[in-house]
């Protein structure tokens, strides 16, 4: 991998449903870095994936179940917020006042992911239904549209334990491997790494955030370019592991009351 990369915004305008999501790609990256070019790594907010993809939810259109009204008094939510998240999520976990600590897909995410900003007033933005399945669509249609061999990766904002602030995840990904295993190598000392992995897109994902923004920058996606890292056709999904193996999920084990 090479040392010194390149983040390029992208100035995308609003999407709605059903628009063109890679022909607004490849059209806003002429003007922002000279078009699309091999090795690039497009990084997209899911909010704009979810959204070209008809996930937008309206309130007014939803009816809360007992549950959900449980959990909204229990934790400050809007009954019908608390009825979304239930229906995006595979399990609740705990939660605090306004969220829902919430398993979805292999990810330990407050309220499943289901957002309201960047989203129309009144409404709410789920996840991708498939945000690696997305990154390999897109990543298909840029490239049949330009002929150029690139990644995609689907990126979202997280918290993390103890920390303040947000960070770029990426939650799809296609063209690149999302993690690269560094166990068998050595360390500057000659020491054998035995469990050192890089999540790679993760990373790529917080650096696009630098230029994307969380606010009204208009800013839903960026070109990484100049990583160097290899482009391959087999090269599919975020890697995840098992709740068993994680540090968090084992320490909330036993202790769930909800």
């Amino acid at each position: 991998m090479n040392t010194g990369f390149s983040v390029f915004g992208l100035k995308t305008g609003l999407i709605g449903s059903g628009d063109d999501l890679a022909g607004r790609l490849i059209a806003t990256a002429e003007s922002a870095c000279g078009g699309i070019r091999d090795g690039d790594i497009l990084v997209l907010a899911e909010s704009m994936v979810a959204t070209a993809e008809g996930r937008v939810i309206a309130l007014d259109t939803v009816k809360p179940s007992d549950r959900a009204r449980e959990y909204a008094e229990k934790y400050a939510m809007d009954p019908r917020v608390a009825e979304v998240v239930l229906s995006e999520s595979d399990e609740v976990v705990g939660g605090i006042p306004h969220f829902l600590l919430c398993m979805k897909g292999g990810t330990l995410l407050p309220n499943a992911g289901v957002d309201g900003s960047n989203a129309p007033t009144g409404c709410l933005v789920p996840l991708p239904a498939d945000p690696d399945a997305s990154a390999a669509r897109i990543r298909r249609e840029i490239g049949e549209r330009t002929g150029r061999k690139i990644a995609v990766i689907v990126a979202d904002s997280r918290t993390h334990a103890m920390r303040a602030g947000c960070s770029g995840v990426a939650i799809g990904c296609a063209g690149i491997a999302s993690v690269i295993d560094d166990r068998g190598r050595t360390d500057l000392f000659g020491n054998t790494l035995q469990v050192t992995k890089r999540a790679v897109a993760d990373n790529i994902a917080s650096a696009a955030e630098l230029v994307m923004g969380e606010a009204d920058e208009g800013v839903p996606a960026a070109v990484v370019r100049g990583l160097g890292l290899p482009i391959s056709d087999d090269a599919a999904g975020v890697e995840s592991i098992d709740a068993s193996e994680c540090l968090f999920m084992g320490l909330l084990k036993g202790s769930r009351k909800t």
